[in-house]
């Protein structure tokens, strides 16, 4: 029988609880991560679509973004599978514990990557250009540099934003100004996001060799907080900016601003407290402000 077909095996992780392929396929996608980037890049499409919004193409874009990343998120699994053994969050992924193969997993990630980028050429080349590069940063060099340097954040921090300027993209054709504003609301979004799982699970990441955090002496950098309290602050601009560009209502950016705020100053409560109860109240208020900033945005225009 195909390992292909969604049935359940009795292939069992390491407490014992027999998986189902289904759940193995949403582990190796990370199902609800990606669903979260999706939903971004579909708020992104409705802040700029206006009257243009089509629910053909905003059915396109959701599952070409979801294709997207899913690749991405699959290839990355089959590349650190030795490493994923060694974490206690990511020792039962299906590559990491030999219920999957490598080489299924790239097959799917490179069947999702195809897929995805054949939807987002239904808009126009630089849409499926810039997903193809999303996947390839992603897979090929955020993945391996995580191993090497905390600088990993930045470059990864990259295709983890181009979801929303993919969507921009996909409905006004070129780079525009409300496409780098998106790009950089989701790129500065991610260091205090990154850096409060990174606190978080920071013995896992070293004992695997993962290097995703600023370190001082061989420990957690003591100014952690107050890196990501800048970092959030950095928000600013980029969530006021489309008010004086005609291009959001005053009360959506002063509603962002006030989000950007309290989201510093949950970094700066890390910084002052520096203990797990302030790492988790950043990581989070992170998963509740990209979302509502999009959507305030998205309401501010209607």
């Amino acid at each position: 029988m195909s390992d292909f077909k969604y049935r359940t095996i009795a292939a069992q992780a390491p407490d014992g609880v027999a998986i189902s392929r289904w759940q193995d396929y949403k582990m190796l996608i990370k199902f609800r991560l990606t669903m979260l980037v999706v939903l971004s890049a579909l708020l992104a499409y409705l802040i700029v679509a206006d009257a243009g919004f089509s629910v053909v193409a905003f059915f396109v874009l959701g599952v070409g973004g979801f294709c997207i990343t899913a690749a991405a998120n699959a290839l990355n699994q089959a590349l650190e599978k030795d490493f994923d053994k060694l974490m206690k969050r990511t020792a039962n992924r299906p590559v990491a514990t030999g219920r999957m193969s490598m080489g299924e997993a790239i097959m799917i990630g490179g069947l999702l990557f195809v897929i995805g980028i054949c939807l987002l050429a239904f808009f126009n080349p630089l849409a499926a250009v810039l997903g193809a590069a999303a996947v390839v940063s992603y897979a090929f060099l955020y993945t391996p540099l995580k191993r090497i340097s905390p600088a990993s954040v930045f470059v990864g921090a990259i295709p983890g934003a181009l979801p929303t300027m993919i969507a921009v993209v996909a409905v006004e054709g070129s780079i525009t100004t409300m496409a780098i504003i998106l790009f950089g609301i989701q790129f500065f979004w991610q260091f205090a996001h990154f850096w409060s799982i990174g606190y978080l699970g920071y013995e896992d990441y070293k004992k695997a060799g993962f290097k995703l955090v600023p370190e001082q002496d061989g420990s957690l950098h003591p100014n952690l907080g107050l890196q990501s309290m800048i970092f959030s602050l950095l928000l600013l601009p980029f969530v006021i900016a489309p008010f004086y560009l005609g291009q959001a209502a005053l009360w959506s950016c002063l509603v962002a601003g006030v989000l950007s705020i309290v989201y510093a100053f949950y970094g700066w409560n890390l910084q002052q407290e520096k203990n797990t109860e302030a790492a988790r109240k950043l990581m989070f208020f992170s998963f509740i402000y990209l979302p509502v900033v999009l959507l305030v945005f998205y309401i501010g225009n209607i």
